[in-house]
């Protein structure tokens, strides 16, 4: 099963909010997932991130990839250099 740490969307339309996951890579974008591990909020300024360091560190490890959005946020909340 291949795992992806990617954006799942929430929010009203033109208002998006989106929590990061931990999901297989063939579900949908807002289906199922694995792991919720945090949060993106590009409608405040500055944009709010909370991640969980320690538990995407854990799935980074064991193999899941981010897409590259994601990876963007995780390096902006340093989590990966």
């Amino acid at each position: 099963m291949a795992v992806k740490i990617r954006l799942k969307r929430l929010g009203a339309k033109k208002a998006p909010f989106y929590r990061i996951v931990v999901a297989d890579s063939r579900a949908p974008r807002d289906g199922k997932v694995i792991e919720e591990i945090g949060y993106y909020d590009p409608t405040k300024n500055p944009s709010v991130i909370k991640v969980d360091g320690d538990v995407a560190k854990k799935w980074l490890d064991n193999g899941a990839q981010p897409t590259d959005t994601v990876r963007g946020i995780l390096k902006k909340s340093g989590v990966i250099q």
